[in-house]
């Protein structure tokens, strides 16, 4: 069933909607949060949980991409799970590394302004259209994926140090890209 019927099934409140997105991009969900969370029983709840919010905001939203809407939705719950989790434990996770590691070159989150960052995100899309195909799909993998250093590594066939040293360049110049653009860092 392609997207533009699971989003019909979704308007018409037809339960059918939830099944077949768990058929469709179930997997991809799971994959989402699992990386994020690291937590199976969390991960198969924020896969749930994505598909509720799902039908809680279609309608109104008429998403263009399903996939990249319920991937959105995956990770955001995702992150609000690996809060919740990390201040009942006070742990550290992989998301707190790539997190830590961008922080020197994107600014600290204020939701209080959202055209400013409606702005950084377009800002962001503008310098990561104009990376080369493998440093973009590094610089994703890492940052929107959580992918670990070594398993960019693994899945591109090139060294760590290639990796970390591609990702270094990459913020560096992420970095200077958003000054130029004149947001604050």
């Amino acid at each position: 069933m392609d997207d533009k019927e699971i989003i019909d099934l979704f308007n018409e409140r037809s339960e059918q909607a939830i099944s077949e997105s768990e058929k469709k991009y179930g997997k991809y969900c799971y994959s989402i949060a699992y990386r994020i969370v690291e937590n199976e029983d969390d991960a198969k709840e924020i896969v749930n949980d994505t598909y509720l919010k799902a039908w809680n905001t279609i309608p109104p939203k008429n998403p263009d991409s399903l996939c990249g809407y319920f991937g959105m939705i995956a990770r955001s719950t995702a992150i609000d799970k690996l809060r919740y989790n990390i201040s009942e434990k006070r742990t550290s996770s992989r998301v707190d590394l790539a997190i830590d590691e961008l922080s020197e070159c994107i600014p600290k989150a204020d939701t209080s302004d959202i055209v400013d960052s409606m702005a950084l995100g377009n800002a962001i899309s503008m310098f990561l259209s104009s990376l080369s195909e493998r440093n973009r799909n590094i610089f994703i993998r890492r940052y929107w994926y959580v992918d670990s250093i070594s398993e960019i590594s693994d899945n591109l066939s090139i060294s760590e140090n290639a990796v970390k040293s591609i990702l270094h360049r990459t913020r560096n110049t992420l970095k200077k890209y958003l000054e130029k653009e004149g947001v604050e860092i």
